[in-house]
């Protein structure tokens, strides 16, 4: 079985190999970056640790500053931000607290967010304002996925990133067809080498299985096209400026968003 402590050692001589590799490369953007994640990897994991209230507190976390970025690309208001984060957090408290409930939890979270915009009678915008509450409560409750797989969450987030990492360059190197509009940079030479790493990754870590790897696979490449979608329809580039090399932590987590859906689908 994966635990957080198997998976430890291989997180940590990860950051250390990318490090190496980063600092030979030179590139100001990839040492911020990777600086972000110095950060961030060691402080997750620890989270992870702790257990399902670690894991929760991280899901409550992401979950807030999520929110907040969503709702400034759906230019949604304070009143409808915060319901939303409500609703989103309830999810998550609940998967801790009361597992099993969580379809319950969201559909309390969808009349909520589809009640603040009737009592108002918003007749111009009440209908936008629902739509992109709703959507928002679909796409960010999945973080509450993170309280009961644990470590196969995190395992699952390491080999998104991978895969993120690989096809990056991979595309450029090889070239080819285009993935998607939404995404002109994409191209489908560079996701299929990293689905293919991200594949690797699950051996490595012992955690490959064919739902983690259809997830990692194909749920990754989805949610990042799914985040392109809406930044496109917001005419924005990034969901965010305040992470370092990352723009916002939309930007970081969208693959694991959609792979953590299709592996709760599989499972």
């Amino acid at each position: 079985m994966i635990t957080v402590a198997s998976l430890a050692p291989f997180l940590g001589g990860a950051l250390v190999l990318t490090g190496v590799a980063v600092a030979a490369s030179r590139r100001r953007e990839l040492m911020i970056r990777w600086c972000a994640w110095a950060v961030g990897v060691p402080l997750v994991t620890v989270a992870f640790w702790l257990g399902r209230p670690g894991a929760a507190a991280i899901a409550v976390v992401v979950s807030a500053i999520a929110v907040l970025e969503f709702g400034g690309l759906m230019r949604m208001n304070r009143v409808d931000r915060a319901v939303l984060a409500s609703a989103v957090t309830g999810v998550v408290l609940t998967s801790l607290w009361a597992p099993g409930q969580e379809p319950r939890a969201m559909a309390i979270g969808a009349l909520a967010v589809a009640s603040v915009p009737l009592l108002a009678g918003d007749a111009d915008h009440g209908l936008h304002r629902v739509a992109a509450g709703l959507l928002g409560l679909a796409w960010l409750s999945v973080l509450a996925a993170l309280v009961p797989l644990g470590a196969s969450a995190l395992a699952l987030f390491a080999a998104v990133s991978a895969a993120d990492i690989v096809a990056y360059f991979a595309g450029q190197r090889l070239g080819g067809p285009r993935l998607s509009p939404l995404s002109p940079a994409k191209r489908w030479s560079g996701t299929l080498v990293g689905a293919g790493a991200a594949i690797g990754m699950l051996g490595l870590l012992s955690a490959l299985s064919w739902p983690m790897a259809i997830a990692a696979a194909v749920g990754g490449p989805a949610g990042d096209l799914l985040e392109s979608m809406i930044k496109r329809g917001a005419q924005v580039k990034d969901a965010g400026r305040w992470l370092p090399g990352s723009g916002g932590l939309l930007d970081r987590i969208d693959s694991l968003l959609f792979a953590l859906a299709v592996l709760l689908v599989l499972r």
